[in-house]
């Protein structure tokens, strides 16, 4: 779609004129989620918030494409362009059939992807920001529209800022250095705000340097400074609430949302439809003067703005009005979601198995054999396409054990009645099939029907298709007795089974195992022998394993540990052993540490959850109908350790991602295979274009991705190994030599310069390098750099303690609850310190400590002698946010890196020189 230029704020005269006819009352109503209608100025009822990640969500049937990090290595922001295109339509039909479906929607996700643990990795695009804000602009851009005045919808990116653990995701605080929160967080928001396809943010449930993201107002201010159009700022679901009950961030509920309206955030998503809490709280803030009218009144005003650019008002012009539920799973669409999830595909090893020679007898095995399953924030596909139904093969066994279950209450077998509801009345034996999908989560389906066995409602039934819900209903645990018999918990509720002994339906109300019915468990038949002969009578296994999106691993749950479920593993090297042509598809939903089953299979390819055309996306990669395109926009890591820490958002000092790891993945960024060879020989250019001679020099053709990566060995900072700053596809016949030209990125080289808080290019020789992935650059050149040289840092103004540039064992912490930031010795230490480096001392007598809370401060200076002291300063007692100021004597000059050593409780803020 075409650029238009547009008006930053086109309805802003028109919104201010609505407000104008609303009463107090009324536009304090507008701050809730669900706002009711004003009929006399036009107004319907409205809320925030249609879920469009990957398709429209929770509305019924729509077409469902890969996960955002399958989309995401596709690289291609073209196609995702297209693919947001037809969500926004499709929320459009939604709206159309039912006016109160949002024209908000709260996509994209562009939280860089820096630990494969995090449980919301699926929905994230790339552990690279500048990418992630690459793809996000153009998913973006297909979600709005290309109307030079009206929005097809209004998209909202989520979530600002550092956010990824789900393990204590509402009380833990991110540590972002100025460094990382510029460098390698808010790189991703910034693209599509600067870029006018976004109109809304949401901030994340966690805290950033000890402050919760919902009252942080210099960063929401930072974050509108990007763009001149209005920018509308809704809460996540529940935390308002959460920063007086869980974060215990306020006393009380009326101050909470009164600094969250001050910091800037306009729309409240708490108690669900009811909208009385909130607005009494907000009454309530008024009332007591932690509010005035013009707070409201600026929330509120945006609301406006964003509706009106939505036509709400302006049916006759709504370029968009005529769009209805003929508009939804349009055979266009279905062909989109099939290109989407083709090209997502990533080739991983091939030992030649690929493509699949024609005629071959192939068995399909494993747990995503012959099912497509779809995540938390995926729509109700109109139909899936499963691997084994595209690949029509000779065998397909899924590895789960068919078993019978024995009640040691009725002494019958559970069975499952034509109402769905299971029983253990049968005389003989009925079977269910049981999947272990890790950490004793097991799944049950009955044999007979094909469905899962479910908790939801106390009894139990068998009549689920998927594992779906909030809470999933549809997974189990087992506890094995002494006497060999087995009880079973319902993992949703918590509840442990139990059968009623007047008609012997299954319930789950026991609440241990020692009161829970005890089972008699009799496998009939093995999952695993099954799958053993199935590949001894093939040609080829197709051993399809991975994850469940809604098991161990998604939103609220981090991921365990990065290795397959060891019941998967073990599937594995038993097929493997058995038929070593074996081509083990990963289906997941992030990376995974493979060992040696990545050694001993013949090719490994990855696949997202990919939707409705996932089997025909993977068959067609399989059997060479279509070239691999799909390249990984995250790095799969050798070893779990080398992902680092769960809660560590410092990717330079904790040394993460591609950006800055001391180990080479498994495979890298960028990494992926092709079916043919392409030779990369000439490489040149300068700082800002680049052009790579590549030839394919196969025999089959290849759509390559050129990449190229910027590296400044010599620089004074800790930079990135290999940054991306370009690439492009080039489509290469048999034999072809192509030369492809790319611009650099203008920011390629730049850095966050702490003295001075702003982006910077440092004066120097810096290096280009051109391959296939991050850790394949046959190719580089140097380029000379005429930049800007960072002077030494002086003291004549207040400098922040967080602009430092070196530190040990030191947290980063708020100076107030709602602005600045400081330091403080980290949780378990009794002495911390940060360096200033080169700092100009000349004419600095003594040091202003801008401190709080008690304890001492020590200043040291390195010159030609080494380090020696200057003096301390006791800091008075008093609460955490008592500041005060102290002076340190400075018996220094010239240049030299200063180093203050923190003892005790002591907050540190800023400091200063004085003559």
């Amino acid at each position: 779609m075409a650029d238009h230029p547009h008006p930053a704020r086109p309805f802003a005269a028109r919104a201010q004129e609505l407000l104008d006819q609303l009463t107090p009352a009324e536009r304090l109503a507008l701050l809730h989620q669900h706002a009711a209608p004003v009929t006399r100025v036009g107004l319907g009822p409205f809320r925030t918030g249609t879920e469009g990640l990957h398709g429209v969500a929770w509305l019924g049937t729509a077409t469902t494409f890969p996960q955002p990090v399958g989309l995401a290595a596709t690289w291609d922001a073209d196609l995702l362009e297209r693919v947001g295109a037809v969500v926004g339509t499709e929320v459009r039909a939604k709206h159309a059939a039912d006016p109160t479906v949002s024209l908000n929607v709260w996509a994209p996700v562009v939280n860089p992807l820096r630990h494969p643990r995090w449980g919301r990795n699926e929905e994230g695009y790339s552990e690279d920001p500048h990418l992630t804000a690459h793809l996000a602009t153009a998913y973006s851009r297909g979600l709005r529209g290309d109307h030079p005045t009206y929005w097809r919808t209004v998209p909202t990116l989520k979530h600002l800022v550092a956010y990824g653990n789900e393990t204590d995701r509402s009380v833990t605080s991110a540590q972002l250095s100025p460094r990382v929160l510029h460098e390698y967080e808010l790189p991703a928001f910034r693209g599509p705000i600067e870029a006018g396809v976004v109109g809304a943010v949401m901030p994340s449930y966690n805290l950033v340097n000890g402050r919760p993201n919902h009252v942080a107002r210099e960063l929401l201010d930072e974050v509108r400074g990007w763009t001149p159009a209005s920018l509308f700022v809704v809460s996540d679901a529940g935390a308002p609430t959460n920063l007086v009950v869980g974060e215990r961030y306020y006393d009380d509920h009326v101050e909470a949302a009164a600094a969250a309206v001050r910091a800037g955030v306009d729309s409240f998503t708490d108690h669900d439809a009811d909208p009385s809490r909130t607005i009494a709280h907000l009454t309530a803030a008024l009332e007591r003067g932690l509010l005035d009218q013009a707070d409201v009144d600026r929330a509120a005003l945006r609301q406006l703005e964003l509706r009106l650019s939505t036509g709400e008002l302006d049916p006759d012009l709504d370029p968009w009005a005529g769009v209805t539920t003929a508009d939804l799973d349009v055979p266009a669409s279905r062909a989109l979601a099939r290109e989407a999830a083709t090209r997502a595909v990533v080739v991983l090893e091939n030992d030649g198995v690929l493509p699949l020679r024609p005629g071959a007898r192939v068995a399909v095995v494993g747990p995503h054999a012959d099912q497509v399953l779809v995540d938390w924030y995926s729509g109700t596909p109109p139909y899936t396409i499963s691997i084994a139904e595209a690949l029509e093969p000779a065998d397909v066994v899924t590895g789960a054990d068919t078993v019978a279950l024995r009640s040691a209450t009725t002494g019958a077998y559970v069975d499952v009645g034509a109402d769905g509801i299971l029983t253990a009345t049968a005389p003989t034996a009925a079977l269910h099939d049981v999947t272990d999908w890790g950490e004793g989560v097991l799944t049950l389906r009955a044999a007979g029907t094909g469905l899962l066995w479910t908790g939801a409602g106390w009894i139990l039934r068998a009549d689920a298709t998927s594992v779906h819900g909030w809470v999933a209903q549809e997974s189990f645990r087992a506890h094995r007795h002494e006497d060999g018999s087995l009880s079973l918990q319902h993992v949703g509720s918590g509840r442990w089974l139990m059968v009623q002994r007047d008609g012997g339906v299954l319930v789950a109300d026991a609440a241990s195992p020692a009161t829970a019915e005890r089972f008699t468990l009799r496998t009939v038949r093995s999952g695993t022998v099954r799958a053993v002969d199935a590949a001894r009578d093939a040609d080829v296994v197709v051993l399809a394993v991975g994850n469940d999106p809604h098991l161990l691993g998604r939103e609220t749950e981090d991921r365990p540990h990065l290795r397959l479920p060891e019941s998967q593993a073990e599937l594995a090297r038993a097929v493997l052993e058995a038929n070593p042509s074996t081509v083990l598809v990963v289906v997941s939903s992030y990376p995974y540490v493979l060992g040696t089953l990545g050694d001993q299979a013949a090719a490994v390819v990855w696949t997202s959850h990919g939707g409705q055309e996932l089997g025909h996306a993977v068959a067609d990669v399989l059997r060479g109908d279509a070239e691999p395109q799909g390249r990984l926009a995250q790095a799969w890591p050798e070893t779990e350790q080398d992902a680092g820490d769960l809660l560590d958002y410092d990717v330079i000092g904790g040394g993460l991602t591609h950006w800055y790891a001391a180990r080479p993945a498994r495979w890298a960024f960028g990494h992926g295979l092709s079916y043919t060879t392409v030779a990369y020989e000439v490489l040149d250019g300068s700082a800002q274009s680049v052009r790579v001679t590549v030839r394919n020099t196969g025999d089959r053709p290849v759509d390559e991705l050129v990449q190229v990566y910027a590296s400044a060995p010599e620089h004074r900072l800790p930079l990135p190994h290999r940054r991306l700053v370009a690439h492009r596809r080039v489509r290469l016949d048999p034999g072809q030599t192509a030369v492809v030209a790319l611009d650099v990125a203008a920011d390629a080289f730049a850095v966050w310069d702490v003295t001075r808080s702003r982006f910077v290019v440092e004066p120097g020789r810096y290096e280009l390098h051109a391959g296939p992935s991050s850790a394949d650059l046959p190719l580089a050149v140097e380029v000379d750099v005429a930049g800007e040289p960072v002077p030494a840092r002086t003291l004549t103004a207040w400098v922040r303690a967080i602009d430092h540039d070196e530190r040990d064992d030191v947290t980063f912490a708020e100076r107030t609850r709602e602005t600045g930031d400081a330091l403080e010795v980290s949780r378990g230490r009794r002495t911390g310190w940060v360096l200033f480096r080169d700092v100009d001392l000349t004419g600095v007598g003594h040091v202003e400590l801008d401190v709080a809370r008690g304890g001492s401060v020590r200043l040291e200076v390195r010159d030609g002698r080494g380090w020696r002291s200057l003096g301390a300063a006791d800091v008075p007692a008093g609460g955490r946010y008592d500041w005060s100021t102290v002076e340190v004597g400075l018996p220094a000059t010239g240049v030299g890196d200063l180093r203050l050593v923190l003892t005790g409780p002591v907050r540190l803020g800023a400091l200063r020189g004085l003559g």
